[in-house]
């Protein structure tokens, strides 16, 4: 018998052993071998088990409280490209202790807290974490931030997720723009996307090219006018049941949404808004601010909700809530 040349012993083994694409890289399977760890979500409401977090700190300094835009009524600097987005500036010790206490809350609730690594100077709008990466099947979405304020902390969020081995499954690119807090899970198959003055079509479509690979369709909901994210307006709290405002929702998605089987609680005038700004930690228990209404928590009630309430009026004051502070990176399926 003659001995196999070098080419046809190399041939015959990649032969033998040849490609494996299934199961898909998504699969728990799949990334508990490569990956040591279920990394993603493919929904707003199961039992959350990384939170991705950002304490305030010293870049909050470049906040300059002479820099009052009188006929606005808001602080900030055009050349410098900063704003705060309220009349009232709190102390950063304050911001702090509300800070620890959401993530004091979200321990307690068996959540492994992480936090952004390496914040640059003067990216005060890291706290809110929500915004620069978020997490589908298998890994993380990592944004591109429209404001010029808070371009760059794509950098700081990409460091940190390679450095806890997270898979990173598309950065968006070109022209697209697009904030983690305009997207959410309807359920496993069915996200949401909010279009608007931070998010824009061609962002919209980088991200549907990911998840239609994952078998996920992607709706797009029109928000009105400087309405930057979705989450200002709704909020899955357990399967098939939102908070919602419904102010800032089309009635046509609202119809989908009920035709999906989705309940609907819609907060009242005596409601603090940035109730729909909560988290569901896991199915029929939300953190939420101060402020509930008597009606609404009566609503909650009805359908089973568990609430957990913290202060966070004073990080609320640029601009973002519970939500917005919170990105989760792993969570448990519901399906």
């Amino acid at each position: 018998m003659a001995i196999p040349k070098n080419r046809d012993i190399y041939s015959a083994t990649i032969k033998m052993f040849g490609s494996q694409p299934e199961p898909p890289f998504e699969t728990p399977e799949r990334l508990l071998a490569d990956w040591g760890e279920v990394w993603g979500c493919d929904n707003d409401v199961g039992q959350i088990g990384k939170v991705l977090m950002h304490r305030p700190g010293d870049e909050f300094n470049i906040i300059n409280p002479n820099k009052r835009i009188a006929e606005i009524g808001s602080y900030g600097d055009l050349e410098e490209g900063w704003y705060w987005q309220s009349d009232t500036i709190p102390s950063l010790a304050e911001m702090q202790v509300q800070h620890d206490a959401l993530a004091d809350t979200l321990r307690a609730e068996g959540v492994e807290v992480i936090y952004l690594e390496d914040i640059k100077e003067n990216q005060f709008k890291s706290v809110y974490t929500r915004d620069s990466s978020f997490a589908i099947k298998g890994g993380a979405i990592v944004s591109r931030m429209a404001p010029r304020m808070r371009q760059g902390e794509e950098q700081t969020v990409t460091r940190t997720l390679a450095n806890l081995g997270m898979p990173i499954l598309r950065t968006i690119t070109g022209g697209g723009m697009i904030e983690g807090g305009s997207f959410c899970w309807l359920n496993s198959t069915t996200a949401a996307v909010g279009r608007g003055i931070r998010v824009n079509d061609d962002a919209i479509e980088q991200l549907a090219e990911v998840l239609n690979r994952q078998g996920v369709d992607l709706m797009v909901v029109d928000l009105p006018a400087y309405s930057i994210h979705i989450d200002g307006w709704m909020l899955m709290i357990d399967v098939d049941l939102a908070l919602i405002d419904p102010r800032g929702l089309s009635q046509t998605f609202l119809d989908e949404m009920s035709d999906m089987g989705i309940q609907r609680i819609e907060i009242t005038p005596d409601d603090n808004a940035w109730v729909v700004n909560g988290l569901a930690v896991s199915p029929g228990r939300v953190i939420m601010p101060e402020g509930l209404s008597d009606k609404t928590r009566e609503e909650l009630d009805k359908h089973g909700v568990e609430t957990i309430t913290v202060p966070y009026d004073k990080v609320q004051l640029n601009g973002g809530g519970i939500h917005c502070s919170t990105c989760p990176l792993t969570r448990a399926s519901v399906d």
